[in-house]
């Protein structure tokens, strides 16, 4: 049985659509989640968004154990959380981080970065576009 690929989001992500579309598009993140679905073959697509900082270590945690690689847009905790850091360290499957804008070219507090050095991959300011770029990077890496 093929062990799917956890796409998870972090806080703010479910008013996507919404929330500064100049921003961050006009795609809702059901939208993203069925594109990944409909593009992902045969290997099956786990979609989660949480708000909560601890839930989402804890879904990283059991995608070390139950997934074949991760897709992670950690939102505003990509530039505050050293448990999400820790977590994504231990993870023992390719994470690829994705964000639908460029933080770097964006507020100077986001151009702190603790996911980064955790992860595979990063891909950024792409919009919608860049998750599809992540599932085939996390396809690639995972070897499924």
């Amino acid at each position: 049985m093929v062990k799917p690929i956890y796409v998870l989001g972090g806080p703010n992500l479910n008013l996507l659509g919404t929330r500064e579309p100049d921003i961050y598009g006009r795609d809702t993140l059901e939208d993203i989640h069925d594109r990944l679905k409909a593009k992902s073959g045969d290997t099956p697509v786990e979609a989660r968004q949480t708000n909560s900082e601890g839930e989402l270590v804890t879904w990283i945690q059991e995608a070390s154990r139950e997934a074949s690689a991760v897709i992670l847009n950690a939102g505003a905790y990509t530039h505050t959380s050293i448990a999400l850091h820790d977590a994504l360290r231990a993870c023992q499957v390719p994470v690829v981080e994705v964000h639908l804008s460029n933080p770097a070219a964006r507020e100077d507090f986001r151009h702190v970065n603790y996911v980064a050095p955790a992860v595979n991959a990063s891909i950024a300011g792409l919009g919608a576009y860049g998750y599809e770029l992540a599932l085939m990077a996390a396809l690639k890496l995972s070897g499924t």
